[in-house]
């Protein structure tokens, strides 16, 4: 699948040291076309769902800025509770900065409706305006999923019956995809936040 792209540029963006400042340029990550002179870099395509205030949330809603992505759903037994432990660390750190939104789409459209996404954003205590949780049709989150170069699909042998990576992505106001992370890992999260402030010095 496609997402195992990323995990040949894991040591690379990885190589950085924990104290360390962030000073190479990000690559962009994806599959990209080339056409001669030409190359066509890997973007998100258009999308479209409703977030946790049945706001339709699509491509122009991150026009010009940067945010996190990830796949999660909100009866998940396993690792969506680290990952959003380190999202909101993010949003913590971002949340007075205009420049960064988070996108957390639901891979389980059945159960997670608008209502039990409100709720759930509510307990986190954070901000529709900073952080869009988001539901849809499951075949096209599943698609999109894969342009995110990430993993989401029922699985019945899986935890909560569902198959997700735990990726933290981070896309630039032109839709590629320019750093990813272990949303489980603390220290992963750390090299990440790195990551996100040079892309915002340098858009």
């Amino acid at each position: 699948m496609r997402y195992l792209a990323l995990l040949a540029l894991a040591a690379l963006l990885a190589s950085c040291g924990a104290g360390e400042k962030q000073t190479q340029a990000l690559p962009i990550l994806g599959n990209h076309k080339i056409d001669g002179a030409d190359t066509a870099y890997h973007q998100i395509p258009d999308f479209a769902f409703v977030d946790q205030d049945s706001v339709l949330v699509t491509n122009a809603t991150f026009e010009g800025k940067a945010y996190v992505a990830d796949f999660f759903f909100t009866s998940c037994p396993t690792i969506c509770p680290k990952v959003k432990k380190q999202m909101l660390r993010l949003y913590d750190k971002y949340k007075d900065d205009d420049r960064l939104m988070l996108l957390s789409y639901s891979i389980d459209p059945k159960r997670d409706t608008v209502g039990r996404l409100k709720v759930y954003a509510e307990n986190l205590g954070v901000s529709s305006q900073k952080w869009r949780f988001v539901t849809g049709d499951k075949d096209k989150t599943y698609e999109l999923a894969e342009d995110y170069l990430s993993i989401a699909r029922e699985d019945p042998e899986a935890p909560g019956g569902f198959d997700h990576s735990g990726w933290l992505l981070l896309v630039d106001g032109k839709r590629h995809i320019r750093s990813f992370c272990d949303g489980t890992n603390p220290e992963k999260v750390d090299q990440f936040m790195k990551d996100i402030d040079w892309l915002l010095e340098h858009m």
